[in-house]
This record gives C-alpha cells, structure tokens and sequence, in this order.
C-alpha cells in the first residue's frame, strides 16, 4: 500500500478512535478494535497492522491499541506492551 494510502488509514483510525475514546477504557479499545474488524476490508486491516509493526506513525494510542488486538486477538492491555509500542506512552 502506498504511504499516501497509510496515511489515509491512520487519519480514518484516529478518527474512530475519537468516537470510542468516550467509552471507558477498555471498552473503547474493544468496540474499536470490534468496528475494524467488521467494518474495514481484510487489506485495510492488513495495512494498518503493518504500519503499527513499523511503529505506528501518527496513530492515537486508542487506535493502535485496537490495531494490536486486531493482529493479536486475545488482545493486548495497555499495561502489557512493551515500551515503545504505543498505548499510553508512545
């Protein structure tokens, strides 16, 4: 997928996520992740997952967390990522 496609993932992401950060946490991360799944085109998803892989870019954190529940189902809490690959600090 071409970065300007990337980039319009992310924007789409962010803008999920803004709609389900209202939600407590980790409900919002769980309806997020539950709306890419049902919602964005298996390519879509693909694409995004890979771009959290590489680090995320751009990304609010709800977004990448539903992102890493999307390429690791049982999901992961914010608390078990190691540094550096989002959640709450980065």
């Amino acid at each position: 997928m071409s970065h300007n496609s990337v980039d319009k993932l992310v924007k789409m992401a962010n803008q999920i996520g803004k709609f389900f950060v209202a939600q407590k946490h980790p409900e919002g991360v769980a309806s997020m992740t539950d709306h890419l799944k049902k919602f964005w085109d298996p390519r879509m998803r693909d694409a995004i997952i890979a771009h959290v892989d590489h680090g995320g870019a751009g990304l609010d954190p709800i977004a990448v967390e539903a992102v890493k529940r999307l390429s690791h189902p049982r999901g992961a809490a914010a608390s078990e990522l190691r540094p550096g690959e989002g959640g709450a600090d980065g």
